[in-house]
């Protein structure tokens, strides 16, 4: 008997992932990956809706999508396709939802944050090694999600409005960059974060773990530097200085950073920094795994 694939697609507000899989050994194995920077939180417009030009952007993905998984054989009863902050937020999500259906076979779903944050920790279980109490930081586009666990066990976890994408459009968009971007970035996060703050540190935990692209964009430059992938104040203040150096907004003089990943990096870098100082974090470990992993978990098993 032939052991069915499934695919796990994501739609966040930076990117949309879709990962495609098989169960060996009860657990899921990835046979296949796709993603593409939609930066979908750029179209979000003053009256709420998403514009046309990034709707059409965020089809165009899918449709990609919907070719390989053709190419790869999976059938539509074996997908999920999940849709998280921008689709959560923006007053036109039925109207992208309805225009998608036909192009996927499938219809999204459009999980809350909370949810987000669980799928996000079961991702980080099943892909990081690590034992005790963990901080699970996931910045993305539109939102950041913290959770504090324990094994498989969910002690604490919410969804907050702070994101790459969003951020970036609020405090960095005109260059040159400034010292004074940062602190705005940084007394945002402290607002949006609320009485979250005093919960976490209450909880505390042993060690953090971060996801998404903003911590995998530090990470895949400090291994294109040949320097140790922990995530400490001290490289995150050294790439705030490269930052405020550079002439534009393009980020290309910084060695080791992914083009793909340039246009968020500031905003990304800033987060970071705000997080280490409001939360007196140590130092953070890349997660292997995040959202679309805990969706595919689920999936293996179903098929």
């Amino acid at each position: 008997m032939t052991t069915p694939l499934y695919a796990a697609i994501t739609l966040g507000s930076n990117s949309f992932n879709m990962l495609v899989a098989k169960t060996v050994g009860q657990q899921p194995k990835v046979i296949a990956k796709y993603k593409r920077k939609v930066r979908l939180a750029e179209g979000i417009q003053d009256d709420g809706s998403l514009s046309e030009e990034v709707l059409l952007r965020g089809l165009d993905c899918l449709t990609m999508f919907a070719d390989m998984l053709k190419k790869e054989g999976v059938s539509a009863e074996n997908v999920a396709v999940i849709a998280t902050a921008t689709l959560r937020k923006i007053s036109n999500s039925d109207d992208f939802c309805h225009r998608a259906l036909p192009i996927l076979g499938h219809p999204i779903e459009i999980i809350s944050g909370m949810r987000e944050a669980e799928l996000i920790y079961q991702g980080m279980v099943a892909t990081t090694e690590g034992h005790g109490r963990r901080l699970v930081i996931d910045i993305g586009g539109a939102s950041t999600e913290f959770i504090i666990g324990d094994g498989n066990k969910v002690l604490l976890k919410t969804s907050l409005p702070i994101g790459c994408v969003t951020f970036n459009d609020s405090f960095f968009a005109s260059s040159p960059l400034q010292q004074l971007d940062f602190d705005d970035a940084k007394t945002k996060v402290k607002m949006i974060l609320g009485e979250q703050l005093s919960e976490l540190k209450k909880l505390g935990w042993h060690c953090a773990v971060g996801a998404s692209g903003s911590v995998q964009s530090v990470v895949e430059l400090l291994n294109h530097r040949g320097l140790s992938s922990v995530i400490t104040l001290d490289v995150l203040s050294s790439l705030k200085q490269e930052i405020l150096s550079q002439n534009d907004n393009s980020m290309l003089n910084i060695s080791g950073l992914n083009p793909e990943r340039a246009p968020t990096f500031a905003a990304g870098v800033a987060i970071l920094l705000a997080l280490f100082e409001l939360l007196d974090i140590q130092k953070l470990h890349l997660s292997g795994g995040a959202l679309r992993e805990g969706v595919l978990q689920n999936l293996a098993n179903c098929c």
